[in-house]
C-alpha cells in the first residue's frame, strides 16, 4: 500500500499542473493535492490490478483521475456555502489559504484535468478508455457523488432521517467514487461479470464503512490525527450514524460492513489479500 501510495503521489505532481496554468490557480491546485490524505481510491484501483496480476502502469492515469476528482470534491465541500470548514488534514482549507473564488476554480480545474488525463491515457485501448470514462462520469456526477452531496445538504433541513435514507446519501456521496475505483480496476484487468459484481459489493460495503468510521472519529478521534476539530458534525447538525445508532450501534454496524466486504472477496477467484487489508485499514484507521 505504501508503494502504491508513493507511486500515485509522484504521478500526481507530474500530471496535475501544466505550464500554461495561471500561477495562482496552479498553486491552489497543488496546495490541495499535496495536502496528503490516505489516497484510498487510487489504492483500491491498484489493489485490484495487483490481485489479477495486471501491470500497475495500466492504472496510472485512472488512479490520478480518481484522486483529482476526490480532491476537487473536498475543496468544494469545505466552502462556506457547503460545510464551511477552516481545516483540512491539519492545514487551512483552500478558500482560507487563498480565497473562495480561487478555491472554486482550483476544484473546477482539477475536475476537468482528471477527465483530460483519463482520455489521454496511452496505456489502454480506446474501448477501455471509453468504458473507464463512462464509469467515472457516472460515479462523480449528478447521479453519483455530486447528487449525494445535494441529498446530504437537503437532509440537514430534516429533523429526523432513517438509516436507509442515510445509507442512500452516503452510498452516493462517498461510496460511488470508492466503488468505481474497483470497477475501473476490474475493467483494466478484464474481470468477469461475477467478479465485477463482487468487487462492486465489496466497494459498497467499504464505502459505507468509510463513512461510519468517519462519524465515529468525529466523536472519539484525536484532533491532531484527524486534522480537524472533533465534534464538528454535531456543531453543524449533521445526520450521522453515531447520532442515529449511538456509538456502540455504529461500531456494530461497522463490524458487520467489514464482514460483508470480506465475504464478497471470498467469491473472487484471485489473491485478494491486499483488498482484505485495505478493508480492515478503513475500518480500523485512526485518522
Amino acid at each position: 500500500m505504501e508503494q502504491y501510495k508513493s507511486r500515485v503521489e509522484a504521478l500526481l505532481l507530474q500530471s496535475a499542473r501544466k505550464k500554461e496554468t495561471p500561477q495562482r490557480l496552479g498553486e491552489a491546485m497543488m496546495y490541495s493535492l499535496e495536502a496528503g490524505g490516505k489516497r484510498v481510491r487510487p489504492l483500491l484501483l491498484y489493489a485490484v490490478l495487483d490481485c489479477f496480476r495486471t501491470a500497475p502502469e495500466k492504472g496510472d492515469a485512472a488512479a490520478c483521475s480518481l484522486e483529482m476528482i476526490h480532491t476537487y470534491s473536498l475543496i468544494h465541500d469545505d466552502l462556506p456555502a457547503m460545510d464551511d470548514d477552516d481545516l483540512r488534514r491539519g492545514k487551512p482549507t483552500s478558500h482560507r489559504r487563498f480565497d473562495e473564488a480561487t478555491a472554486i476554480l482550483a476544484g473546477d480545474a482539477l475536475l476537468t484535468r482528471a477527465f483530460q488525463l483519463a482520455a489521454d491515457d496511452r496505456e489502454n485501448s480506446d474501448e477501455k478508455k471509453i468504458r473507464l470514462l463512462q464509469l467515472l462520469t457516472a460515479a462523480s456526477g449528478a447521479e453519483g457523488m455530486v447528487g449525494g452531496q445535494m441529498e446530504d445538504m437537503q437532509a440537514e433541513e430534516q429533523t429526523e432521517i432513517t438509516s436507509s435514507e442515510l445509507a442512500a446519501i452516503h452510498d452516493h456521496k462517498t461510496g460511488d467514487l470508492l466503488a468505481v475505483a474497483l470497477q475501473m480496476g476490474g475493467v483494466l484487468s478484464d474481470c468477469t461479470e461475477i467478479e465485477q459484481s463482487q468487487l462492486d459489493r465489496y466497494g459498497r460495503c467499504i464505502g459505507l464503512a468509510f463513512q461510519v468510521k468517519d462519524d465515529l472519529l468525529d466523536v472519539e478521534g484525536d484532533e491532531a490525527e484527524i486534522g480537524k476539530p472533533v465534534g464538528s458534525d454535531e456543531t453543524n447538525n449533521k445526520h450521522t450514524y453515531v447520532r442515529l445508532m449511538g456509538i456502540e450501534g455504529a461500531r456494530e454496524f461497522l463490524d458487520q460492513l467489514l464482514r460483508d466486504a470480506l465475504d464478497a472477496l471470498g467469491h473472487i477467484d484471485a489473491d485478494t489479500e491486499i483488498l482484505s487489508d485495505l478493508a480492515r485499514y478503513i475500518a480500523q484507521r485512526t485518522a
